[in-house]
């Protein structure tokens, strides 16, 4: 629900940004509904089983996510029973539905688009990966606790930790971090899997009805999962013992409006700004733009938290 809700603000905040009227804040709602009422079609020549459970693997895989992810200001349900790397390992099975499922359409857009959905994973995986592995080495530092473990991030913020140069260097993880984010969740510019003007839709050009809506509820759901972990690796802050909030009610309320909040800048900062502002990528641009200039910057702030706890 909170999923297809962000998507329809996105929708809104860029077609205002774009001078369009734009769709309603419920058309996410309403596309689920139409497609759940339609059939599924089953173009000849598929992989028919891998076809029909692609979409199902990528809400599994996406709702997996929310377990291991702390929500609405509360711990993660499954809570010590995984770390920021099986995160990381999750992130990728929603991307592989969707290649196992544009394979498995034996339609060469769909093919195309898969294969564009792999490079992409590729390039971005790498700047990721460096990203929570330099925030969990640098609060290995000032605890002996799993330091992967989100809740251990939660008690040890990284800027709280750091000095001048690690502030520096987290900043530009963040920067690292909100590159990733558009590619991970498909969007501008790096919607080149897709692209409706040159694939027909690419990966989802062959789906329909329910099997169509699984696919848009397992992106709508990965999306909050994604800003949700940006904000659990950087902004891991309540607010309503800082106001003066007593009670365990009020208390989990208010955090969870402050936490709604704040992925809603993350959502505003890393895709809707961009989506509006820029136009797609080719494949080659994408493939540089993340395996060496957002290398580069999340090794480079690797080192700048490596020094500032030297210096």
């Amino acid at each position: 629900m909170v999923g297809l809700l962000y998507l329809g603000i996105d929708r809104i905040l860029v077609a205002r940004m774009q001078s369009r009227v734009g769709p309603p804040l419920v058309q996410p709602f309403r596309d689920v509904g139409k497609l759940m009422m339609k059939e599924s079609i089953i173009p000849n020549g598929s992989l028919r089983w891998l076809f029909q459970f692609a979409p199902v693997m990528c809400v599994m895989g996406s709702v997996a996510l929310l377990l291991y992810i702390p929500l609405f200001g509360q711990p993660a349900l499954f809570e010590g029973s995984g770390d920021a790397m099986l995160i990381i390992y999750l992130l990728t099975v929603p991307s592989l539905a969707l290649v196992a499922g544009g394979f498995a359409s034996s339609s060469p857009y769909a093919s195309v688009g898969a294969q564009r959905e792999i490079v992409v994973m590729i390039g971005y995986e790498f700047p990721l990966s460096v990203t929570v592995v330099s925030l969990a080495w640098r609060i290995l530092q000032v605890t002996d606790a799993n330091a992967f473990a989100l809740s251990t991030m939660a008690q040890y913020p990284i800027w709280d930790i750091v000095g001048p140069l690690g502030f520096i260097g987290a900043i530009l993880l963040l920067i690292s971090l909100i590159a990733v984010t558009p590619g991970e969740l498909g969007r501008v510019p790096f919607d080149i899997a897709e692209a409706e003007t040159e694939l027909a839709g690419g990966l989802m050009v062959e789906y329909s009805g329910r099997n169509l809506a699984l696919f848009y509820l397992g992106n709508a759901v990965r999306g909050f999962a994604v800003l949700s972990l940006m904000v659990a690796l950087f902004f891991p802050y309540g607010i309503a013992t800082s106001i003066g909030i007593s009670g365990t009610v009020a208390v989990a309320v208010v955090d969870g409006l402050f936490f709604l909040l704040k992925v809603f800048l993350a959502m505003f900062v890393a895709v809707t700004v961009v989506r509006s502002a820029m136009a797609r990528l080719k494949v080659n641009q994408t493939t540089v733009f993340y395996l060496m200039i957002m290398t580069i910057v999340s090794l480079l702030g690797l080192l700048l938290l490596w020094a500032d706890m030297v210096l």
